[in-house]
């Protein structure tokens, strides 16, 4: 999953990154408005971690101008204001979630979780498909109840396509998913690599990973 974190503070926004990279998340960070929306112009997110007071303007703005285009992304927001007013006014203009300053990175990370569940219409954080039992929240993969050993990588690889299960995913995208801007050495057939690696992870567990010619990727139930 590809996370936009906007904050103009460097070490809150590269420990959110860190955090958020350790479960998983590919992260980029924009320190204004300008910055975010360049990024969104050129780059689809599955959530957005938004402060409310940015250097060239106020985050709700920016938010407000996002739903009028239509765009649909999670977003929480960040605030160090206390008010219940300004906590209201982020949630009218149609945050998802919010969180005061100073606020606890596994808590932070926890709803980012949830709120790329529920927009991919998974309430739950576990999941269970084939033989397969997924848990999202602590990133562990089991099958018939034993640990299957993955990387972080391998495990986001997996989540991406569980969450478009039934549906082919495009190279292009599930590597937007896994590499941020940052990963710049890194080639787009670096995706076939993780997928003949996660076929070997999850080998006899009830679960296939079809290949499309030209098209991508297709996970669901194997046949038998």
């Amino acid at each position: 999953m590809r996370v936009l974190i906007v904050e103009d503070a460097a070490d809150v926004a590269e420990a959110v990154a860190a955090s958020l990279g350790r479960a998983g998340f590919a992260c980029d960070i924009a320190a204004n408005l300008t910055e975010a929306a360049g990024f969104i112009a050129i780059q689809t997110f599955d959530a957005l971690v938004l402060d409310i007071n940015l250097p060239d303007g106020d985050g709700r703005d920016f938010l407000r101008r996002l739903r009028r285009d239509g765009n649909l992304t999670p977003v929480l927001m960040l605030t160090a204001r206390f008010e219940v007013a300004a906590r209201v006014d982020a949630l009218d203009e149609g945050a998802d979630d919010y969180l005061v300053k100073p606020f606890d990175l596994r808590e932070l990370e926890a709803r980012i979780r949830v709120l790329t569940r529920r927009h991919h219409g998974m309430a739950e954080s576990q999941i269970t498909l084939g033989r397969l039992t997924i848990d999202t929240a602590g990133q562990t993969v089991h099958c018939d109840g034993a640990l299957v050993p993955m990387t972080r990588r391998e495990t986001a690889l997996l989540n991406l396509l569980v969450a478009h299960r039934g549906q082919i995913m495009s190279k292009e995208r599930l590597f937007e998913g896994l590499f941020s801007f940052d990963s710049a050495d890194v080639g787009l057939n670096t995706v076939e690599l993780y997928i003949a690696r996660l076929r070997k992870r999850l080998a006899g567990a009830g679960i296939a990973i079809e290949t499309h010619r030209g098209l991508g990727y297709r996970l669901d139930l194997a046949d038998g």
